[in-house]
């Protein structure tokens, strides 16, 4: 018989390679796209997650994270989840409404008044529900962390009151209900990523924007902004996430070693979430931030101003989902 020629014989070797299950020893580490710093929640939670899953796999599979949106913006690196051409991201879940609406429920403005409410519905039948959705579109969620209820800053003036919103040039997350909030609240919304945004408010591309306390610290919004108003005008669920293509290579052991190692971690990383929020806002202030509060009545104002966006997507998320969330946050 002749022999194959090392070429031939090299393309038999990767073809019978690719048809086995994978094998976490004989892979390159799977990439983790990550938006924020390492020292960030978001980034602390990675870090976690890849600690815990190389002590459960006894070191067989390899994850190597990637920060400061290295691999891309969140709408970049979901989509090449997607692809398969990067295995895992922590997009906030409103990176997932372009092609799942139902997760458009989450950024209802104002739909949580504290941080109990919202692991209520996220790790709840809602959550799962919501998760079940996703393998269709190419990915795998495995759990839900938290980016934390976003306040406002700006370079122009205090948020004291809905009106204080009117003319402010307002960064938007890239998706439709995060630009009819700010729309609503009577500003102008202007859709960015998070890697452009310390440029963009540098420059007065735009005077202000919404995002969690910590995520303004970790980002360094503060040395580029005057105001900080604690307008807490939305909830921000992270989702680690899994390309589906890389899962579906995985025995049911390895997908259960990630889905038990981000439930576990997700303990951890809303802990320094809680953490981070208290400590980055003092640590702002003491540098020049200025720092108010939104009185009670004012949230209600700002609240009612909003229902519109509301009406806007209830249909779109349908009528039994929303039912089924307000529901659970009437519920004693």
């Amino acid at each position: 018989m002749k022999a194959l020629s090392p070429l031939i014989a090299l393309a038999l070797a990767g073809s019978f390679a690719m048809a086995l299950p994978l094998s976490a020893a004989a892979q390159a580490p799977a990439k983790f796209a990550v938006t924020l710093p390492e020292k960030s929640h978001q980034g602390q939670g990675v870090a976690k997650f890849i600690e815990l899953v190389d002590a459960k796999s006894a070191g067989k599979i390899k994850i190597k994270a990637f920060y400061n949106g290295a691999l891309g913006n969140d709408v970049q690196v979901t989509s090449a989840l997607q692809g398969g051409t990067i295995e895992f991201t922590v997009p906030q879940t409103t990176t997932l409404t372009g092609m799942v609406k139902e997760y458009e429920i989450l950024d209802f403005p104002f739909l949580f008044s504290n941080a109990q409410q919202a692991e209520k519905v996220l790790d709840g039948p809602v959550g799962d529900k919501l998760l079940a959705l996703l393998p269709a579109k190419g990915l795998v969620g495995l759990a839900y962390w938290e980016n934390g209820f976003f306040n406002a800053t700006n370079s122009k003036r205090p948020i004291n009151k809905v009106e204080d919103f009117a003319g402010l040039k307002f960064r938007a997350v890239q998706a439709k209900i995060s630009q009819e909030t700010i729309k609503a609240l009577g500003a102008n919304p202007v859709p960015l990523a998070v890697p452009e945004l310390y440029t963009a408010l540098e420059t007065r591309t735009v005077d202000g924007q919404g995002t969690p306390t910590a995520v303004i610290a970790a980002l360094k919004l503060n040395e580029v902004q005057k105001y900080l108003s604690l307008t807490r005008h939305s909830y921000g669920a992270f989702i680690p996430l899994v390309s589906k293509k890389y899962w579906d290579k995985l025995s049911e052991g390895d997908r259960n070693i990630l889905k038990d190692a981000a439930i576990e971690a997700r303990t951890f990383q809303r802990g320094v979430a809680r953490d981070q929020e208290k400590s980055a806002q003092a640590a702002m202030a003491a540098k020049g931030l200025i720092v108010n509060d939104v009185t009670e009545a004012e949230h209600a104002r700002m609240r009612d101003k909003v229902q519109p966006v509301w009406k806007m997507f209830i249909p779109s998320v349908g009528e039994a989902l929303y039912k089924e969330v307000s529901d659970q946050l009437s519920a004693k």
